[in-house]
């Protein structure tokens, strides 16, 4: 029973973090005003994310864009049949980012990209009747990205670098439906590990065939982060050989980030409009399974069967003076998550995302940028298979309503 207790808390707790749900999708207000499309979109340094094949398309020396994001979201839990509900009270997400470029000669221009598009904390009533599966998770993830951007010719130009990823991770769940110590108080683990770091890369190309036309890819790199120095606290655990002790136990495992592909064409009409489409497809399927070798040798070997997930964005952008610009947008996210493997601690099912800002020069160098992103998660009723005890599978089924809403406010400089 002690190693199966082991083997189980890690695999959930360690598939929490690095799944589809906790994906970030805030990396630049003037983009994210517009359906969060911009890989075919030249309007500021955000293209360090979107296109850097862009960036040497940029009229300006230097161009920077910063800002960041409050982030207040809600998954509400229910299940009828045994009258049980439950309602998360996470605490506000705060998603930065900073693009910076600088124009070389005509046809290079260098670029940084700071960024976390990975980045939330998830918590759940203190024994709630999912804490065998997750109480609490807090995610934080930075990602570091040298850029450079090259013209071809009056049509084409290619772009990309390397990625820099670092982060830290907490998670913390009730080790089964009923296990106490002697107090009465539930038996619990927390995983934390920090300081995972790995490299990938990124290349992008954007087409412009004519003055109002454009065309964009980028390619982001599948990335395999090692846990090879986690920690694992068990505590209130009672005093018995069946069951792990208190203290700590060390794990490493290799997890995988999905690649991601993005394609999209940008139009300007009737001198003042900008409209944007973008797909993204985002490739869930090489994450199969979860392998986790443990301090004292076992190791576990448990499916996670993630499929590939799409996104459709659109938007569009209108030139309304001189001075403002008003931006609109929507997307439709798909869940990479299959049905029997929907755990409390990625409540991610399909979403619609509705968005919207605007920009106001202040000065011909400087421009503020704000929008906001509502997200309307679709009601589903689902299940998590795989959880055991005594050997047996018991899953844990319900109904989940979630939203979030996400206001935004940056600065975009050019000189």
């Amino acid at each position: 029973m002690k190693k199966l207790l082991t083997l189980a808390v890690f695999t959930l707790a360690m598939a929490s973090v690095y799944a589809g749900g906790y994906r970030v999708s805030l990396q630049g207000q003037r983009a994210l005003a517009m359906g969060h499309t911009g890989v075919a979109v030249v309007n500021s340094a955000e293209l360090a994310f979107f296109n850097p094949a862009g960036l040497v398309y940029l009229e300006n020396k230097l161009n920077v864009s910063v800002g960041g994001f409050g982030v207040f979201s809600d998954v509400t839990y229910q299940n009828t049949e045994f009258g049980t509900s439950s309602q998360t009270d996470s605490p506000v997400g705060t998603p930065l980012y900073l693009y910076a470029s600088y124009k070389v000669t005509d046809w290079f221009t260098a670029g940084l990209a700071v960024y976390t598009p990975y980045g939330s904390t998830v918590e759940w009533p203190t024994d709630w009747s999912g804490s065998h599966l997750v109480n609490r998770i807090d995610l934080q993830a930075i990602y570091i990205q040298p850029l450079a951007s090259f013209k071809i010719n009056d049509i084409l130009s290619i772009g990309g670098g390397p990625i820099y990823v670092t982060g830290a991770v907490e998670f913390n769940r009730n080790i089964n439906r009923t296990l106490t110590d002697e107090q009465g108080v539930r038996s619990n683990v927390t995983i934390e590990d920090s300081g995972v770091s790995e490299w990938g890369y990124s290349v992008s190309a954007m087409f412009t065939p004519t003055e109002k036309l454009r065309v964009g890819f980028n390619y982001r790199s599948e990335i395999i982060l090692d846990s090879t120095e986690g920690t694992a606290t068990f505590s209130n655990f009672p005093n018995s050989p069946a069951v792990p002790a208190n203290g700590d136990q060390g794990f490493s495992a290799s997890l995988p980030l999905p690649a991601e592909l993005t394609v999209g064409v940008s139009y300007e009409f009737c001198d003042k409009f900008t409209f944007a489409f973008d797909y993204n497809r985002a490739f869930w399927d090489v994450y199969n399974n979860l392998d986790i070798q443990f301090e004292d040798g076992n190791e576990s070997l448990n499916p996670r069967n993630y499929e590939n997930a799409n996104i459709w964005r659109f938007g569009l952008q209108y030139d309304a003076t001189e001075k403002i610009t008003l931006r609109g947008g929507y997307y439709f996210d798909e869940s990479p998550v299959q049905e029997g493997y929907f755990a409390p601690e990625t409540p991610r099912n399909d979403s619609h995302g509705f968005t919207g800002g605007l920009s106001f020069q202040v000065t011909p160098s400087l421009a503020i940028d704000a929008s906001f992103l509502y997200v309307r998660f679709e009601e589903v009723d689902a299940s998590y298979d795989f959880y055991q005890e005594d050997g047996q599978n018991v899953p844990f089924e319900g109904t989940y309503k979630s939203s979030a809403f996400s206001p935004g406010l940056g600065v975009t400089y050019k000189l």
